[in-house]
């Protein structure tokens, strides 16, 4: 029998703003355990919540940018159960009523596009953070009371593939947005998938796991991969899946038990007494619209339509805001109506010097003129070779104020087109590989391009490599 998966998946975002949702302490990473903390955060007696309301305007934000229905009249739930990360012994959150819902975000899989059900997108306050030593566990309280957005989806995405598509698009909608940093090494994003599997065919949903320490996308669709052939193997060997939630072991490759989840848990939800009901308005709806920017599918299509790019190449330089922006100014100081060769340099050869870096393509501070000035000389006066070209942008990388043609005479690399002067290479190269001279003069003009290379070797990539090749032709074709 053949079997499909169901996947659901729930994405908590911390919301990037300055104080925590209900109390004025600070959301700044990196501090001392246990100093961002107060009275109303810790749950004391008596304390009494105040909304933050650039917390709820940017949850407005994503649910709009979600093609979600944002909710006129909303209002906060008390979610009980008990852990030691957990001070007041229940968390505020959503329940019935939340912010936004009924949404959907598109993802292409292998070609094909579809649209991701997402059933609500509600706001909450975190938890602690838990430390575990050997013989003891530590708690930090400084995370208690950070802005969530939690974004739940139907079970309606079908493989790995489309769940880690969706996570790459939510996060990139996020950062457009620039409400939170989505970064999962702080644990600004985090996610927990749910996978079921049915017989192909069916609509009935399967017994599920609740997959939870993920701290990658690619962790995501790993584990996904690993449940999903644990599940198909465990119901053709005759057995049951048991509902559970589990671990994903990276090193492993695999995820373990946790616990056990036979029945949904009772939270004991009620409405929070401290917090009254919150009516949105539609002026209010209307304004936060207008705020949202030009989001990563529309500037796809936009680069495609106005720089003549193709799709591949657009999606990596819209992959972030700040990298979208930096291309935008260099594609349009190049003067030609031929953009490709802006986003070549900037998907290879900066890019690669960015991993080198460890840093994002738009924090390599080459201005616009200087980087479209190195793409000339090497695609259009052809002073220096493409290799040079690499070089020299190395160089600009760590010396930005400084402009190709400086560099180039400075370090003596402008490429040689003379004949005469290529000649005697030529010549040199030929007599210490005669074989590779024969092999063209038979016939195999294939062989003439390793000449090309010891002559560009031998001249330290400063030959013209057109001129190198024209002359081997005339003497061995």
């Amino acid at each position: 029998m053949e079997y499909e998966p169901v996947i659901g998946l729930e994405v908590h975002v911390q919301l990037k703003t300055r104080t925590k949702v209900f109390c004025g302490c600070s959301t700044e990473y990196g501090a001392s355990p246990n100093t961002q903390v107060c009275p109303v955060c810790l749950g004391f007696p008596g304390v009494l919540p105040v909304l933050n309301c650039l917390a709820l305007e940017y949850s407005i934000k994503v649910g709009l940018a979600l093609n979600c229905t944002v909710q006129e009249f909303t209002k906060f739930d008390r979610k009980h159960y008990y852990y030691p990360d957990l001070p007041k012994n229940l968390q505020i959150s959503q329940y019935d009523l939340p912010i936004s819902k009924d949404g959907f975000l598109e993802v292409t899989v292998d070609g094909k596009s579809r649209k991701v059900k997402i059933r609500r997108a509600h706001l909450e306050e975190d938890a602690g953070k838990l430390i575990h030593e050997d013989n003891f566990s530590l708690v930090d309280f400084n995370r208690t009371g950070q802005p969530l957005l939690e974004i739940v989806t139907e079970p309606d995405i079908f493989s790995p593939e489309e769940a880690y598509e969706y996570l790459t698009n939510l996060k990139s909608i996020i950062q457009y947005l620039e409400v939170s940093d989505c970064d999962m090494e702080k644990g600004t994003l985090r996610c927990d998938a749910n996978i079921s599997v049915r017989p192909k065919g069916q609509t009935g949903l399967g017994t599920k796991s609740e997959i939870k320490n993920l701290n990658s996308f690619k962790a995501v669709r790993d584990s996904l991969v690993y449940e999903i052939e644990r599940h198909i193997e465990t119901i053709n060997n005759g057995e049951k899946i048991v509902q559970e939630t589990r671990l994903w072991d990276d090193k492993k490759g695999r995820t373990v038990s946790m616990r056990s989840k036979e029945e949904a848990k009772d939270y004991r939800y009620f409405p929070e007494p401290d917090l009254p009901p919150f009516i949105i308005s539609k002026e209010k709806i209307e304004g936060i619209k207008k705020t949202i920017p030009e989001l990563p599918k529309e500037k796809i299509l936009r680069f495609m339509r106005e720089y003549g790019l193709p799709e591949y190449d657009t999606k990596i330089l819209v992959s972030t805001k700040e990298n979208a922006d930096y291309a935008e100014k260099r594609l349009k100081a190049f003067p030609d109506k031929d953009k490709k060769p802006v986003a070549n340099w900037i998907i290879g050869p900066l890019a690669s010097i960015a991993a080198n870096l460890k840093c994002e393509i738009y924090q390599i501070k080459i201005p616009a003129n200087n980087f479209i000035e190195l793409i000339n000389l090497v695609e259009k006066k052809q002073v220096i070779s493409n290799l040079t070209g690499k070089a020299v942008l190395e160089k600009m990388a760590g010396m930005p104020e400084k402009s190709a043609a400086k560099i180039i005479e400075e370090e003596n690399l402008a490429q040689v087109s003379d004949e005469a002067s290529l000649e005697k290479e030529i010549d040199a190269v030929i007599k210490t590989n005669p074989k590779v001279a024969e092999d063209v003069k038979s016939g195999k003009t294939n062989s003439i391009m390793f000449l090309v290379g010891q002559v560009m070797k031998k001249t330290r990539g400063k030959a013209n490599p057109k001129v190198v090749q024209e002359i081997l032709k005339r003497r061995l074709v």
